[in-house]
């Protein structure tokens, strides 16, 4: 299986970079309770100074939404829906410890965070724009297609596994308490954002290998290293 951003995202947005990891070996029992508090605190911290609207990296996919044709204060991307959420109710909702974990340390990178279970994916998986007859499946169980050059992530039966490149995932990969192995991609457009991809996704392989015995890869991306070879 591989991972990769086709080369028209490349071209219009070379200021992407990304960090992607797998793990297998994930199971839903993991006390994750204390690394959660610690990364929360870090946001919260963040937050007592600004607001999330005003953080570089949330500005960054602001303008690439816009760029992407879309009204940034209608479609966030996940970790500032994530940051809005924290900073108005102080808790976000328990789903599962690898979830948690994740959203916690999207909260303290203010990085989007997305996690996929690879058993649900079929051939390879591509961030490109839609042709529109791809499907996409709502955690509601609702069945809709992209837009046109909207960008997706996309598997090789042409299935959508998020809309609106960092806005919302699909319910079909999601993690679930049978979910064994993940890709988990985190992807940025700021100044600095090749730093601080990688320096999430080594906080994240820190946090995975303390909880889980899992066996983990990972991989920086950029236009000049721009695929992952995973084996799921």
């Amino acid at each position: 299986m591989q991972f990769s951003h086709s080369d028209a995202i490349w071209q219009a947005f070379p200021e992407l970079r990304a960090g992607a990891l797998y793990a297998d070996g994930i199971d839903a029992a993991a006390d994750v309770e204390e690394a959660v508090a610690s990364f929360r605190a870090i946001a919260g911290a963040r937050l007592a100074e600004a607001q999330e609207s005003e953080f570089p990296e949330i500005q960054a996919w602001r303008r690439g939404f816009s760029r992407m044709g879309l009204k940034p204060t209608q479609y966030r991307s996940a970790s500032e829906a994530l940051l809005r959420r924290f900073r108005q109710e102080c808790v976000l909702p328990r789903l599962h410890p690898l979830v948690d974990l994740c959203n916690a340390i999207s909260l303290a990178f203010a990085i989007p965070v997305a996690v996929f279970d690879t058993k649900e994916i079929a051939g390879d998986l591509q961030v490109r724009h839609a042709t529109g007859h791809e499907t996409y499946l709502t955690f509601g169980g609702q069945s809709e297609h992209p837009e046109p050059d909207e960008v997706i992530f996309a598997d090789g039966e042409g299935r959508a596994h998020a809309r609106r490149w960092t806005n919302g995932q699909s319910g079909l990969s999601a993690v679930r308490e049978t979910t064994r192995s993940v890709l988990i991609v985190a992807e940025a457009l700021h100044a600095g954002a090749g730093e601080d991809t990688a320096r999430l996704v080594a906080t994240l392989a820190e946090a995975l290998a303390r909880h889980w015995p899992v066996t983990v890869a990972t991989a920086a991306l950029s236009h000049a290293s721009s695929r992952f070879e995973l084996q799921a």
